[in-house]
């Protein structure tokens, strides 16, 4: 098989399980039951300038591995100040490809790499906790409507 065809494959469709909005840039985040993505980012978010970073996506099957890494037993999703937590799909096989979240079209087009506030909303070894997993900027593609438990999936080739 060639590698075009394995990087197409996945098991099954993601789900969206948590949708975050930072009203200010320092603000808490407010967590969510659905949101609106248009051209510039999510509504209600404080960054809606568009581009490249557009909205930002982290694994839930990272979760764990990042509150293990900083020595606690759970972690908030608010804390990593991301707006979109999938469940069931690879997120960096989906890099530079179309996908379907909700009514919304993103790409993934890079990694999200933390901040050094992460020392303090997750505690001492919380940036290097999150170094490898801190999830993915999109860009919008389509805006359209996002919820809780909506299906993730790759769209085509792109």
């Amino acid at each position: 098989m060639e590698l075009k065809q394995l990087l197409a494959r996945h098991a099954g469709e993601g789900r969206v399980e948590w949708i975050g909005v930072r009203p200010a840039r320092l603000e808490p985040v407010r967590v969510v039951e659905s949101a609106e993505i248009g051209d510039g980012g999510i509504a209600g978010d404080h960054y809606t300038s568009g581009g490249k970073r557009a909205v930002t996506l982290i694994q839930a099957e990272h979760l764990p591995l990042i509150a293990g890494f900083a020595g606690q037993a759970g972690i908030d999703p608010a804390l990593l100040r991301r707006n979109i937590v999938v469940s069931g799909i690879n997120l960096a096989a989906l890099r530079h490809r179309d996908m379907q979240i909700g009514a919304a079209r993103l790409r993934i087009t890079g990694p999200c790499a933390p901040c050094s506030r992460m020392e303090t909303a997750i505690g001492f070894g919380g940036y290097n906790a999150m170094r490898g997993h801190g999830g993915f900027y999109a860009e919008v593609l389509a805006a359209g409507r996002i919820s809780l438990g909506d299906t993730v999936r790759p769209l085509g080739d792109s």
